[in-house]
């Protein structure tokens, strides 16, 4: 008699052998550097962990692909410019399949021009560098892997942080006014999906993981230590289990109004460095539950394109300013001293953006690379109309075109995220225009490469 599983073994389709490698480089600046990702300036005094520069490069077909995740607030033209031309001068990988993006880490040192806080320069100077050396070394030590996407639905770590009133505006957080508040403002997104890269003894070298979270967790506006919040205590989770050589890299969901902080009374930790530690074991156990059930794919069609897109920034209106000129008259503290320098100072009225969106295929995994920090309902509307069965959305990623982009709706309703200048840089409508022109790539890559 046969058994059932040869039976079932012999209609499974042939596994598709690709190759890949896979590098993380440490890029943690010297002790003293200012932090980003505040309004005040918050000066490093140690480095609880350290930062990387985490690659994947894969090749199938005579197409190469990379994907860097750097321990940073953000990226900008200016780091990855350098970095994708030292990536495409050492590797053959042209530009268009480079994904360059940042975990968003508010521990980090600031890499952003004419910021709140001073950059450091000679740091910085580096970093280019050290970004296209991972990829270089990931690209000089592939082997033979299989390509295994997952998926785990994971509920009661994140939470949407804006808040809908009666009078139809919305709010970040509650702020005392709960007699006020309708509901959550939007959605978040649960859905954890993995990509393993897994070699050919059947060990995990890699893992790719998308999930929508802030990762503004370990430290806070008082934070005087360098770390990289919950995504790094992630990879040491999975390192912990798979081995210390396996690389975990953290693709950041679309996470603009997404926080970790839940709503409701808890005895959980809330925030520091115990939720941090919390969350990194809570979701590297999402992440190995999703790759230890991932089937590799047996197709592995690949491709990538960038369209840069020419969108509006806004444009202050006389009401607008009257607002900064009632906030003027009023005590004011680092935070609205800020706003009122940047909108007297705003030099885009009339003025277009260039906003790169990026699409890649990687067999069943589509990719979209959007560079700002992108409201979760976006996000999920290029998960419900793509065509690929596992589409990533990653977010802060190749450029800095704007800090937030809100949804169309929720661009005039006056929360962070959304209020002009101080937060959103773009057009009210450029959320849409971004999510249809990456669902139009992604149908073509779908459509065209075979």
């Amino acid at each position: 008699m046969i058994e059932r599983t040869e039976i079932m073994a012999n209609t499974l389709p042939e596994t598709s052998i690709c190759r890949a490698g896979c590098a993380q480089k440490v890029i943690t600046p010297p002790v003293g550097v200012s932090l980003a990702g505040y309004f005040h300036d918050r000066v490093s005094k140690r480095v609880r962990d350290d930062l990387y520069a985490r690659a994947i490069v894969i090749e199938s077909e005579e197409t190469r692909l990379a994907m860097v995740s750097c321990d940073l607030i953000g990226v900008a033209e200016e780091l990855t410019g350098p970095a994708k031309a030292f990536i495409e001068k050492e590797t053959d990988i042209p530009p268009e399949n480079v994904l360059i993006c940042a975990t968003h880490t508010h521990t980090g040192p600031e890499v952003r021009a004419n910021s709140v806080v001073t950059r450091s320069d000679e740091w910085f100077g580096n970093l280019p560098r050290l970004i296209a050396d991972s990829v270089r070394i990931a690209a000089d030590s592939m082997f033979a892997a299989t390509l295994r996407p997952g998926r785990a639905v994971v509920e009661g770590y994140s939470f949407n942080r804006l808040f809908r009133l009666k009078d139809s505006s919305e709010q970040f957080g509650k702020r005392g006014r709960d007699a006020e508040i309708i509901t959550e403002a939007g959605p978040i997104d649960p859905e954890l999906q993995t990509l393993s890269i897994v070699d050919e003894e059947g060990e995990l070298r890699a893992m790719a993981v998308n999930f929508a979270l802030h990762p503004d967790v370990i430290g806070g506006g008082s934070a005087d230590f360098i770390s990289a919040d919950w995504s790094g205590e992630m990879a040491k989770n999975v390192a912990a289990v798979y081995g210390d050589d396996v690389v975990t890299m953290f693709l950041q969901g679309t996470a603009g109004d997404i926080n970790h902080a839940p709503h409701d009374p808890t005895h959980l930790p809330r925030s520091g460095p115990k939720k941090s530690v919390q969350l990194g074991r809570a979701l590297a156990g999402a992440a190995m539950y999703a790759g230890e059930r991932a089937e590799p794919m047996t197709h592995l069609p690949f491709g990538s394109q960038i369209e840069v897109l020419s969108i509006p920034y806004y444009t202050r209106t006389p009401e607008f300013m009257a607002e900064i000129e009632a906030l003027k008259s009023k005590k004011q503290g680092p935070f609205e001293k800020y706003i009122i320098e940047r909108a007297e100072s705003w030099p885009y009225d009339g003025k277009n953006a260039d906003v790169p969106v990026q699409a890649m295929r990687i067999g069943d995994v589509g990719l979209v690379a959007l560079p700002a920090e992108i409201f979760a309902r976006i996000g999920l509307e290029i998960k419900h109309f793509s065509p690929a069965p596992f589409t990533f959305v990653v977010e802060l990623a190749n450029a800095r075109s704007s800090t937030y982009v809100p949804t169309t709706d929720q661009a005039e309703r006056g929360a962070y995220g959304a209020k002009p200048i101080l937060s959103r840089w773009l057009c009210s409508d450029a959320g849409r225009r971004m999510s249809d022109v990456a669902l139009v790539m992604l149908y073509q890559l779908w459509e065209n490469v075979i």
